[in-house]
């Protein structure tokens, strides 16, 4: 019984079965204590927990090296690590497993002294005991002193190699991970998926389709799920659509098709390619949806556009019985700001603390005052952010800034300028959207006296940057960029688009495409 209670989530049962069993003077043996010391921890009920090490010490069970293992885990896991070490300093025989466990206890309540101090102690050292040391100062990132250890670990095995490896990833050292990858002599899923995984969540998306063929070419693992939404991820990050949908083939192909972490990828990346009816698709395929499906689709729907889908969407969520949450919000916001829907979009707002108790974020005031600014009601959206509980980031200003020169409101612009001065002084930026506002009014005395300030900053605007996929590879473009192999074809080719565009009749305005205007440079 108490192990089918456990097997099914069911800790409560477990703790009040054990009450019972008490109560009709069964006797306990090593095997009940730990099920029951274990659902004590998934309840976080110490009092029950010191309940049942009182039986633990009447019946004589201390002694037993299994029972004692797992009242160092319930005492760890509640917090409560120098209780667990007076049980681990009381026992009779203590195993490798028993001082694992009391180790782990420290590193997991952040004393890593002290855990370290027990590890040079401990009389048999397995590669478990190893390996938890090693992510301890992982964990903390200490990479200098986590790599010492692994250095002079005996018996390496896979899995050392990819705990090291996973934590050069997750610090950001992509270098060191790409170092400890190439030494390795065995490579697993898991070593390919932390070098992968290294480059996606560090941005360097070109690197991850690059070790994602090398792996398919070069080795004999397949990929997993987590390799493909870290591949879709890379995907949607460069816009590389031909390879997004040959990973979606692949997938499909090979048992991934009905897999939820594969089809929020999927859709993730069709709708932020710009495919939304293909995200749609893949949307509606989908067997089981959970919150992240319905955030997914509704907020890719509602950035590209697709305000009125995104909506619907949105509502036929919360008739099937789906609490939205906060990321919802801010999918149904920005889909109400595309549409100009200021009305609703503060009944949405509203909507959030009194029908689902989620409290507005600073990314959902920032909502709010793009739709306040993109309907041109810049005096409300001011008026909005003095009176906000937060105080408004640089993302809130240059969004009111962007809305200033749609609707050429100087005086606001100047004020989010200042707003955004004192939030980030270096950065050029915002002054070269500010001359942009004051050159649509032909204000040039105004434009020059920006371009002074933008270089007393001391600091350089970084030039826009376009991305192309051509032949499954994908090419970087900055503005005046000669560097491309084929840099004479491309800019001919550029050459004829415009006097084609001219022929028909079409005047190019400079001060929006980038090049030099009266007083100013333009990037």
């Amino acid at each position: 019984m108490f192990k089918g209670y456990l097997q099914n989530d069911m800790y409560r049962d477990v703790v009040v079965l054990f009450r019972r069993m008490m109560d009709e003077d069964v006797r306990p043996n090593c095997f009940t204590f730990p099920m029951v010391l274990k659902s004590c921890v998934k309840l976080l009920a110490l009092v029950e927990g010191e309940e049942v090490h009182a039986v633990v010490l009447k019946v004589g069970f201390l002694s037993n090296s299994f029972v004692g293992t797992t009242l160092i885990d319930m005492y760890s896991g509640v917090g409560r690590v120098k209780c667990a070490y007076r049980v681990f300093n009381e026992m009779v025989l203590r195993n490798v497993f028993t001082w694992t466990s009391m180790i782990n206890g420290y590193v997991a309540n952040g004393d890593l002294a002290s855990g370290r101090m027990l590890f040079d102690l401990a009389p048999e050292r397995d590669v478990v005991l190893w390996n938890r040391m090693v992510t301890g100062y992982i964990e903390c990132g200490d990479m200098v002193e986590a790599r010492k250890l692994f250095d002079v670990m005996p018996n390496k095995d896979l899995m050392s190699w990819n705990t090291l490896l996973n934590g050069y990833a997750n610090s950001g050292d992509v270098e060191g991970c790409e170092k400890l990858f190439e030494v390795m002599q065995e490579r697993n899923i898991f070593s390919w998926n932390g070098l992968i995984g290294g480059y996606a969540h560090n941005g360097r998306f070109s690197e991850v389709i690059d070790a994602f063929k090398r792996m398919l070419n070069e080795s004999d693992v397949q990929p997993n799920d987590a390799t493909l939404v870290n591949v879709l991820s890379a995907c949607t990050g460069l816009g590389a659509l031909d390879l997004g949908k040959w990973v979606h083939i692949y997938a499909e192909s090979n048992g991934y098709k009905h897999n939820v972490y594969v089809a929020h990828g999927l859709i993730d990346m069709y709708a932020k390619c710009g495919v939304v009816g293909h995200a749609i698709d893949v949307f509606r395929s989908m067997d089981k949806r959970d919150l992240i499906s319905w955030n997914t689709i509704i907020n890719g729907l509602a950035v590209h556009g697709c305000g009125s889908d995104a909506l619907s969407l949105f509502a036929e969520m919360k008739n099937s019985g789906v609490k939205p949450d906060g990321i919802t919000f801010i999918g149904v916001l920005c889909a109400c700001s595309h549409m100009g829907l200021v009305a609703d979009g503060f009944t949405y707002f509203n909507s959030m603390m009194n029908e689902y108790s989620t409290v507005p974020q600073i990314e959902h005031y920032g909502c709010m005052v793009d739709l306040l600014g993109r309907a041109g009601l810049l005096e409300q959206a001011v008026n909005f952010v003095e009176k906000m509980p937060v105080r408004a980031d640089a993302v809130i200003w240059t969004a009111l800034l962007a809305a200033c020169r749609i609707y050429k409101k100087i005086d606001f612009a100047r004020l989010a300028l200042q707003k955004l001065i004192e939030l980030d002084p270096k950065n050029p930026a915002n002054y070269v959207m500010l001359a942009n506002i004051c050159g649509d009014a032909r204000r040039w005395k105004d434009v020059a006296e920006l371009k002074v300030a933008m270089r007393d900053t001391g600091s350089r605007k970084v030039p826009g940057c376009s991305l192309i996929e051509v032949e499954d590879e994908v090419s970087e473009f900055y503005c005046f960029d000669e560097r491309h192999s084929k840099s004479k074809e491309i800019y001919g080719a550029l050459r004829g688009l415009m006097k084609a565009l001219r022929s028909s009749g079409y005047v190019p305005d400079f001060m929006e495409v980038g090049q030099e205007s009266p007083g100013f440079i333009m990037d």
